[in-house]
């Protein structure tokens, strides 16, 4: 399909489960729309190297019921859209699951792909390249880089060797509250540098955690960790000892955040009375979080119509953490959809610029697509230059999801500028 349609000069955009939320699966220059999802099913699972080929249209949760059911292992790529995701797509825009701080986000898991170019070439990256390829060579760049997190603009992922673990035995939760989220991070970077890695910790703003935990007025912390008895033991008595001066709250936070994580019902009543409501997710060093946090929220905030913002940390890491910030606005007139798409690129313009400003990621699992593609070349600097270099030696004839990245195309402008 591929090779004929670049011979043809055809735009060709790769989609999976179309769980996005960028407008990364959109073909917005028409062409095909080339459907994954009948590429399924594990291909093998080698316990012994803790490694499992997976075919790229394979739905996360159907993955994970199989490997733990059959060989007691799990990859640990728990997204909120774990069902409608699938593991090609994750892998393309660089997905993270809700116990990424334990297990990683997609890219620390993938160990080799198998990839189609444009022109139709067939290649295998890292541990699929074949003869050599091993754990942790040395062999030149690493080609599986170049493709995780592409977006279906450099290739179409059809495969993938992932890294599992063991199902684990033991599980540990626990709650705290803080009297201000910068606190609240100040403790997060401190348990994760001293090498505790809890595989959920969530800190909630006053204001989510108002929204989520039942009125609570407070920074409310929840952790939760699994694996080896020893070390989720080791892990957590780090992360009560760095909490010793928080305030404890009921474990049984936790289990209400389990139980509501998928959960989007509520999103249907909003947009149907006119609210216009997006999360944006970035992410940044420890030391810049929280500048971006009051820089983001206090630009959101003065936004006429506004009528929410709020924030909370969602995957923390060695050196810095992700934020995701909540909006939700209303204007004069329910219906009128200029306002709205004007407040909405207001609102993302003012969480990417002061991530940016503040030395921040413009995204952190979330992807590209078309809704960041025009703050990618400041993001990016010289790098995007890179980009396009490679764009244009791997799709020459610019047909692999054209309109994405920010990336010239040869069919025309992006149909999301700047601005």
């Amino acid at each position: 399909m591929l090779r004929c349609c670049n011979e043809a000069g055809i735009p060709v955009t790769a989609a999976g489960g179309r769980s996005g939320v960028c407008g990364g699966a959109v073909p917005v220059f028409g062409g095909v729309s080339l459907d994954c999802c009948g590429l399924e099913g594990v291909q093998e699972a080698h316990r012994a190297t803790s490694l499992v080929d997976v075919r790229a249209g394979t739905f996360g949760d159907d993955l994970e019921q199989e490997l733990r059911s059959v060989h007691g292992i799990t990859i640990g790529h728990w997204p909120q859209s774990v069902a409608l995701a699938t593991i090609g797509g994750s892998i393309a825009c660089r997905g993270a699951g809700q116990y990424s701080t334990r297990y990683g986000k997609i890219e620390d898991m993938v160990a080799g792909l198998e990839v189609v170019l444009a022109d139709g070439t067939v290649v295998h990256t890292g541990q699929l390249a074949g003869r050599g390829a091993g754990p942790r060579s040395a062999m030149g760049p690493d080609l599986t880089s170049v493709f995780v997190g592409s977006e279906g603009t450099l290739g179409v992922i059809t495969s993938a060797r992932l890294r599992a673990h063991p199902v684990a035995t033991e599980e540990r939760r626990a709650a705290w509250a803080f009297p201000s989220f910068a606190e609240g991070l100040e403790v997060l970077r401190r348990t994760l540098q001293r090498g505790a890695t809890p595989a959920v910790l969530r800190l909630y703003d006053a204001t989510e955690s108002k929204r989520s935990f039942d009125g609570l007025d407070t920074n409310v912390l929840i952790a939760l960790d699994e694996g080896d008895g020893f070390i989720v033991e080791a892990t957590m008595a780090v992360l009560s000892q760095e909490c010793r001066s928080a305030e404890p709250l009921d474990a049984g936070l936790v289990e209400h955040w389990f139980s509501h994580r998928n959960d989007m019902s509520v999103l249907e009543s909003v947009i149907r009375a006119g609210i216009v409501v997006d999360t944006i997710e970035i992410a940044a060093p420890w030391d810049a979080l929280a500048a971006i946090y009051e820089a983001a929220l206090t630009a959101l905030q003065a936004t006429a119509g506004i009528i929410a913002a709020s924030a909370h940390q969602s995957h923390a890491y060695l050196d810095g953490a992700c934020l995701y910030f909540t909006f939700a606005g209303l204007g004069p007139d329910p219906g009128d959809d200029a306002w709205a798409e004007a407040f909405y690129r207001h609102c993302w313009q003012t969480v990417l610029d002061a991530t940016l400003v503040n030395g921040g990621s413009i995204s952190h699992h979330h992807g590209i697509g078309l809704v960041r593609g025009p703050y990618l070349p400041a993001a990016l600097g010289a790098g995007f230059e890179v980009l396009k270099k490679l764009k244009t030696a791997l799709d020459p004839r610019g047909i692999l999801n054209p309109g994405k990245l920010g990336l010239p195309s040869p069919f025309g402008a992006s149909p999301w500028p700047a601005g």
